[in-house]
């Protein structure tokens, strides 16, 4: 089904009635091109929310976690399981136990972080978190078959980074206390996020710059991770 440029921002206006899940809205996934202008669909979006960059950047609240970010996760996973996204996530970061850092993103030290405070709270988990020795990344990991967009893991990270208790989580995992933490989208090279980053996408490349959502893309050689 073809959309038109004024269906997709009606879609915008409904959803930003609830910011914080608006990544979760059907028509961020949405591929191709509006029907009476030739826009791509992640672009009608991206425009609409640069035009209220405020209103959705204060629209996502903290959630107040007392229970804390650090769960110890072991690095162990079962194969067969399905759940691919997890099972690369800690992979990484076994990787990274093993002795290993990734260029640009440094150390992962942790994976699957809740953010949920209860369980009524609409959150999911952080992917990974990874540290260079000034910067923390909250990486919002997509499996290489994925066909979610580039846009959907930049809003998906984005939000995220609002709720999380940002200097509680310094402190969980012994960071410095002047650590700054921003989010990205942590996809695999040749993927669809990554066709979309090469594409001539100028309003999500600056709705990007807004949110300093910086993408970083993940390789595979010799059943070894690298990050580029």
């Amino acid at each position: 089904m073809k959309y038109s440029r004024q269906e997709i921002i009606n879609k915008c206006e409904k959803a930003f009635m609830n910011i914080p899940l608006l990544y979760q809205e059907d028509f961020i996934n949405y591929r191709g091109k509006t029907n009476d202008t030739d826009e791509y669909y992640t672009e009608v979006i991206s425009e609409y929310i640069i035009e209220r960059i405020n209103e959705f950047i204060e629209g996502i609240p903290m959630i107040s976690r007392k229970q804390g970010y650090n769960v110890n996760h072991d690095g162990s996973y079962t194969e067969g399981t399905g759940r691919n996204e997890e099972i690369t996530a800690i992979k990484m970061f076994n990787q990274c136990r093993q002795g290993s850092e990734y260029n640009y993103i440094g150390k992962i030290i942790d994976y699957q972080i809740p953010l949920k405070a209860s369980r009524s709270d609409k959150a999911g988990k952080i992917d990974l978190l990874s540290f260079d020795g000034k910067l923390a990344r909250i990486l919002e990991l997509k499996k290489p078959d994925s066909d979610e967009t580039m846009l959907r893991c930049v809003l998906e990270g984005f939000t995220y980074l609002c709720i999380v208790d940002k200097s509680l989580s310094i402190k969980d995992f012994e960071l410095p206390a002047d650590t700054i933490v921003k989010a990205s989208p942590f996809v695999f090279v040749d993927g669809v996020q990554w066709q979309e980053w090469k594409e001539n996408r100028p309003y999500l490349t600056r709705l990007m710059e807004l949110l300093d959502s910086k993408a970083f893309f993940i390789g595979i050689e010799e059943d070894r991770y690298y990050v580029v």
